[in-house]
This record gives C-alpha cells, structure tokens and sequence, in this order.
C-alpha cells in the first residue's frame, strides 16, 4: 500500500459514521485530537527505537503514517502538498534546506 492509497482511504473514511470507523471518529473530535493522537504516536515509536525493539518499530511507524496522514486531512492539507515540498527540497543538502527556512 502507498502513502497515497492510505491518504485515499482516509478521505473516504471521513465521511463515514464515527461509530463504525475510528477514522471518522477520529476526524469528529477535531484537530487538535487529531494532532495529540499523532504525537502520542510519535512517541511511542520513539520509545520502540530506543528499545530495539525492530518488529514494535514498525507497527508504531505505521500507526505513526496513518494518524499524521489523519491530522493533515483534519486540517484540509492534502497529501500531494507536502510531496509537492519534498520534491521542492531535493538535491538540496539537509544543511542548505533548513538554513533556508
């Protein structure tokens, strides 16, 4: 599965009723939920790393893409946006791009 197909499911999940579709749900409670769930995501795949724990990794970096790819539908940021800016940045150096900023 791609970013996009994931992205693709997600749009049409918001549409969904909140009690059968934890997307839905998700999106009801508003952006800000949105943002505390991916960062509460975010940190358990950190934890993950940290421990070495490659199989939990994994599964919390896919919870990780999906809930960031749900807090940007929330704020109406399309998928295709921030590939757009990734394709903006490359062939430029980590260093140049963030000085650019």
């Amino acid at each position: 599965m791609t970013l996009e197909e994931l992205f693709d499911i997600i749009e049409s999940r918001a549409q969904a009723d909140p009690t059968k579709s934890w997307t839905a749900k998700l999106l009801a409670k508003g952006p800000e939920k949105c943002a505390e769930k991916f960062g509460e995501e975010a940190v358990e795949a950190i934890i993950e790393a940290i421990k070495d724990d490659k199989t939990k990794l994994a599964s919390e970096a896919a919870d990780v893409l999906f809930h960031l790819l749900v807090m940007l539908k929330s704020r109406d940021v399309n998928l295709s946006d921030v590939m757009e800016e990734l394709e903006k940045r490359q062939g430029l150096s980590g260093v140049r791009e963030k000085a650019s900023r």
